[in-house]
Formats: structure tokens, sequence, C-alpha cells
């Protein structure tokens, strides 16, 4: 396989300036792009809901309770997902409510 290039020395430009172009990094899978990682972090958030309280989402569900019967654990994995992300991407962003809808609710728009 071929060599991966070598960094560049640290010494070759002035502080907080680039030679050429873009940085690109060497092993560009290992880079995630912020908004796919919080929407993956989003979506894995609210299916540990799911695996933990099976049947308390039935019953918010058949009940139309779910949004306040899932009020601890959603504001605790917020809290979270803020802490992953940061608030500025996770209030800018739909994911969250995305996957409470999608995942929690089964698809309905209870959030």
């Amino acid at each position: 396989a071929p060599a991966a290039p070598a960094p560049a020395s640290a010494g070759t430009s002035a502080p907080g300036k680039r030679s050429t172009g873009p940085l690109r990094p060497v092993n560009p899978f290992m880079v995630q792009d912020p908004k796919q990682k919080a929407r993956r972090l989003a979506r894995a958030l609210i299916s540990d809901m799911l695996v933990y309280h099976p049947e308390k989402r039935q019953q918010g569900i058949r009940n139309g309770t779910l949004p306040q019967l899932f009020k601890d654990e959603i504001e605790k994995s917020w809290q979270e997902y803020i802490e992953q992300v940061g608030a500025e991407l996770a209030q800018s962003t739909p994911f969250w409510t995305e996957a409470l809808n999608e995942i929690l609710a089964g698809g309905h728009k209870l959030f």
C-alpha cells in the first residue's frame, strides 16, 4: 500500500495560514461530518430509550402520552446530546426532533 503523505512541518508557514488549498485528511473515513455525527447520535440516544423502556413506549403510544411518559429520559438524553455535539449544532438542526418522531413515536409527529 502506498505510504500516507508526511505531515507538513509546523515551521513552513506562519501560524494560522495555509499554503495551498484546503487541508486533506490522511484517511477520509476517519473524519466525520459533524452533522452526520449529530444525526447518528440523536438516533442512537433515542433508540436506547426503546431498548430500555419498550413497555413504557407501547403504553405511551396506546394512551397518547408518549411525550409526558418519556419527559425525564428525553431531557437526560438531550443534555447528553448537547454535551456531545454542542448547543449550537443541537439547536440549529432537526435531528433530535426527527429521531424522537421517527424512532420513539414510530413515525408520528408527536414532538
